[in-house]
């Protein structure tokens, strides 16, 4: 009887550990879901005034308007839009009430007409974002072509003289620049996968146990 305390413990510790991992990232996946909605509920509110000093704690997501004018300056980001090809994100400055702030007016791509650097006068409907891209790997802007590489809020508004607000349009602001609304599809939502690998695991560690004590009895058996 002694030969099977050892296995039964690192059995019943091994599945208790593995099953809690699990129910915790289903409490976790209760988490993220509740605050994606949360975020799809600002995303999708009636759009405000732009606050005066918007921050990224209070205000990412927050729907605003804002009636002024693109300068003609702006900044542009690799990219591409999916089952449509590569082109480059406009990131313009705009001027509201005597305010210099950045607009994503969204994606051109390659081949089509446009022309970012016209001064324009228009209102502009969007979503607030601060974009997380930028780490320590990503390079500083193109030498040669002057494409950034991230959507780098504080570093855009610096190069641009503008505050470090980004409004990301909702709708096209140019003809020839195809609008990238904001939503949450880029938010990681995995936890689901997560709790069914760890309760995949323990029951794995539960056969393996089971399996572990035949043996030993089997060997006493043989031995008896």
């Amino acid at each position: 009887m002694k030969r099977f305390i050892g296995p039964l413990l690192i059995g019943v510790i091994g599945v208790a550990i593995l099953i809690s991992l699990g129910v915790w990232q289903l409490e976790r996946l209760a988490w993220k879901e509740a605050k994606i909605a949360a975020i799809n509920a600002m995303i999708g509110a009636a759009p405000v005034a732009l606050p005066a000093a918007p921050t990224m704690e209070a205000d990412r997501y927050r729907g605003v308007t804002a009636t002024g004018r693109f300068t003609g300056e702006a900044v542009f980001k690799l990219d591409s839009l999916a089952d449509q090809g590569p082109g480059k994100r406009v990131i313009a400055v705009f001027e509201t009430e005597g305010r210099r702030i950045l607009v994503d007016r969204g994606i051109w791509l390659d081949g089509t007409a446009a022309d970012p650097a016209k001064p324009m006068e228009t209102t502009v409907t969007g979503n607030l974002d601060w974009p997380q891209e930028a780490d320590s790997y990503t390079p500083p802007p193109d030498a040669k072509t002057g494409l950034w590489f991230a959507r780098d809020v504080p570093a855009m508004a610096k190069a641009l003289n503008t505050e470090a607000t980004l409004i990301v349009a909702r709708e096209q602001v140019g003809d020839g620049i195809t609008p990238v609304p904001l939503d949450t599809s880029a938010i990681p939502n995995d936890h689901w996968q997560y709790a069914m690998t760890w309760f995949s695991l323990a029951l794995v560690w539960f056969v393996m146990t089971g399996a572990w004590m035949w043996r030993i009895r089997r060997a006493n058996l043989k031995a008896g």
